[in-house]
């Protein structure tokens, strides 16, 4: 039977720590779970023997642990027992070799949950007072805005430099070309220039030839960290899509435990490998290795993500589930896999004059090792392609001649902005988090719109190419490039931004990268049994709560996040920008007196940190009157979902591509036809005799809308357009009562 997770948690809405009795905390077993926790009560006192059987990490731990509590189960006929992969052999070995609830573990994660719930419910009414209602904040979740929030700062204070990639043809006595390029960057122009005219009339040799082999080395295993970034880089996959379907893949005995940050294989798996390359892909190819986990507190001391049947090269499954196995079975095979035998070979083309220096370089593999089966993708962007193919044979001293040579301007590139991968990679460098918490923080952030994926559309700018042909004049062509345009990366939002400021600057500890890596390290130590954990809280609790009094009684000139902008010209009132109750928006008028304040939101791609008067103005000319259409009037406004058109009490959203401020009445009544057009297409049948009842079509097909609920049409209506009202009503009866809305945990 399946416990569906955690069968009771902290109250959800009281604090729930007893602060005076030790940090006792106080569970409660969820509505939604109390007749489940019957059921497993009944099953468990008929049961000669009950298996507790969930995850080994300190979540698994304390699902058991509850479960033994809640369920009065007695230590004469209750057994632990741990497997990490779902296969017959694992689950006999683990029943073979049953251990007791390991408490380290279960203190360990109630820990983490109540130190949790110590920051999220004292720092969130700060939030309220300071900023706006319903706005929370999270321990681990605050610190990943901080790195996102910092990088946005940090684009924005980026200034390009400036500088010339330069290029160079030659050719040798037996016409064999080398493409080569300059050893080093020019700065501006002028320096472009002064080359071009050493360039002109210079005689050049062969230089230096270096031929060196290099060996490539698999890199190990995947952990939780490195599949999450592979799969988004490979497979296009987001971190919580990654875990979702590796999920399925461990419950279906395809791969092993998939929240884990251990690299070890075991003895039967490295076994079972070394067959697999010595029999399919060839003995040379096979080198056994042994990694170790080199990150801190690697405590859940199973295997790294690998297939249970390494034979099995292919599954049954959706093509999600079979392209992410396929890169499991790939990364695990390949760590077992002898080096790359690559030979680099670098040619040196020199002037007589001494001064530049141009080369090329190229590589041949000599043995492709663990090549044949996998490479790893890297999230370097911005690297300019390596001139490297095949060269020529050519001889130290040998006279080449420069056929053409071309300048390429180009910029240095600002930072990247994280996607949820390289921020994934980065939490795990300043070890922040653990397996278990990437995938949650980063869907939180998200869901709490601190942080949103979205894109940049970046800027135009032009760039200049010059190229030569010794002895004759420069040719100089201009191209328009855009930059810095992002897709799909992670997006500070300005409510984002404000709560992330007020947070370092009044709870600095909350946000620092140590202190959040030095508390993973404290539960590390708890899960081993080294340290108490209600001490800790103690200890954190004495300096944290005096910090939250304080920030509550802190008078505040203005609210927090709030930019006075200037004075409106034509009143004379004060124009300021902040945070309001529904986000972002513009206020004319203090309020004082009995005049009441205007307010207008502000636009998608707006923000309240680079908004000017001029553009804040702008927004007080909304509603706009277009005119009339059809007798009613038209007009164009802003809301919180953003801008729309009115007519006959129905909202059109209007497009991102128009600028509300530049509609016109005739691109209006475009929209409102268009709107019209979609909605007659929805409707398939309406009755006169009961105007609540429809017939809608959906992406699905067609189903019955009755006084605002959605209810399916069975399988066996052949026909559902031809419904009559008294078969509709039938169905509605019929149709089971909705089930409940299960909240994610």
């Amino acid at each position: 039977m399946s416990s569906y997770g955690h069968i009771r948690d902290l109250k959800r809405k009281s604090f729930s720590i007893d602060v005076d009795n030790n940090f006792e905390p106080i569970y409660e077993i969820p509505d939604d779970k109390k007749a489940l926790v019957g059921d497993l009560k009944k099953a468990a006192k008929g049961a000669k023997m009950v298996w507790l059987a969930s995850d080994e990490d300190r979540e698994g731990e304390a699902i058991a642990w509850h479960l033994y509590e809640v369920l009065g189960l007695k230590p004469d006929n209750t057994r632990r027992i741990v497997f990490h992969e779902i296969t017959k052999d694992a689950i006999l070995n683990a029943i073979a070799n049953p251990r007791s609830i390991d408490l380290g573990r279960v203190d360990a994660q109630q820990a983490r949950r109540v130190l949790d719930r110590i920051v999220g419910f004292e720092l969130s009414p700060v939030l309220w007072k300071k900023i706006k209602p319903a706005l929370s904040a999270g321990r681990v979740q605050s610190v990943a805005v901080r790195l996102i929030v910092e990088r946005e700062k940090e684009i924005k204070a980026f200034v390009p430099e400036e500088y010339f990639r330069v290029t160079a043809d030659f050719v040798d006595a037996a016409g064999s070309v080398l493409k080569t390029e300059l050893s080093h960057r020019l700065h501006d122009r002028a320096q472009v220039d002064a080359l071009f005219g050493r360039c002109n009339g210079a005689a050049w040799n062969v230089g230096d030839i270096t031929v060196k082999p290099v060996k490539k080395s698999p890199t190990p295993p995947f952990t939780t960290s490195t599949l999450q970034q592979e799969a988004a880089r490979k497979l296009g996959f987001t971190v919580g899509q990654t875990m979702m379907v590796a999920q399925h893949l461990y419950e279906n005995g395809h791969i092993t435990y998939m929240r884990t940050d251990s690299l070890n294989l075991s003895q039967l798996a490295i076994g079972t490998i070394k067959a697999e390359i010595e029999n399919n892909i060839g003995a040379e190819y096979l080198k056994v290795r042994k990694y170790h986990t080199s990150s801190k507190g690697a405590q859940e001391a199973h295997e790294a993500i690998r297939p249970t049947y390494i034979n099995k090269h292919d599954i049954e499954g959706t093509p999600q589930e079979k392209r992410l196995y396929n890169l499991i079975w790939k990364r695990t095979i390949a760590s077992q896999m002898a080096d790359a035998v690559i030979e680099k070979t670098s040619i040196d083309i020199v002037p007589d004059h001494g001064t530049d220096r141009f080369t090329a370089t190229g590589e041949v593999i000599k043995f492709d090792g663990f090549l044949k089966v996998y490479i790893e993708g890297h999230d370097d962007e911005n690297v300019d392609s390596d001139m490297q193919s095949l060269l020529p044979v050519m001889h130290e001293g040998d006279a080449v001649a420069m056929t053409s040579v071309t300048a390429q301007q180009r910029y240095t590139q600002h930072p990247p902005r994280y996607t949820e991968a390289s921020l994934v990679k980065k939490m795990e460098e300043l070890g922040i988090g653990r397996p278990s918490t990437y995938a949650p923080t980063i869907s939180t952030i998200q869901q709490r719109e601190y942080v949103e994926k979205g894109d940049r559309p970046g800027t135009e700018r032009t760039l200049v190419t010059l190229s030569m042909m010794p002895g004759s004049p420069v040719k100089e062509t201009e191209k328009v490039e855009t930059t810095g345009a992002d897709k799909g990366k992670l997006l500070p939002t300005d409510i984002g931004v404000v709560v992330n400021d007020f947070l370092t600057e009044y709870f600095p500890d909350i946000l620092d990268y140590n202190f959040t890596a030095r508390v993973e390290e404290r539960f590390d130590e708890i899960a081993e049994g080294k340290l108490p954990w209600t001490a800790e809280m103690a200890e954190f609790y004495g300096l944290f709560h005096p910090a939250v009094d304080s920030a509550l009684n802190m008078h505040l000139e203005h609210k927090v996040g709030e930019r006075i902008l200037g004075n409106d010209p034509v009143s004379g009132k004060p124009v300021s920008v902040k945070i309001g109750r529904f986000g972002p928006l513009v206020q004319m008028g203090d309020g004082e007196g009995d005049e009441k304040p205007q307010f207008a939101s502000l636009l998608k791609g707006q923000s309240v940190s680079t908004i000017t008067l001029e553009e804040a103005l702008k927004l007080f000319e909304f509603p706009r009157t277009l005119g009339d259409y059809e007798g009613k009037t038209v007009t164009v406004a802003i809301g919180r979902f953003g801008p729309y058109v009115k007519h006959d009490n129905k909202f059109i959203s209007i497009p991102k591509a128009i600028a509300p401020a530049a509609l016109t009445l005739d691109e209006a009544i475009q929209l409102i036809d268009a709107k019209r057009e979609a909605d007659s297409k929805k409707v398939v049948k309406t009755f006169d005799d009961d105007p609540d009842m429809q017939l809608l079509r959906g992406p699905y097909g067609i189903y019955i809308s009755y006084k605002k609920s959605n209810y399916k049409i069975p399988k066996t209506v052949s026909d559902p357009a031809a419904l009559t009202l008294d078969e509709c009503k039938a169905i509605v009866e019929k149709a089971p009562a909705p089930k409940p809305r299960r909240k994610k945990a």
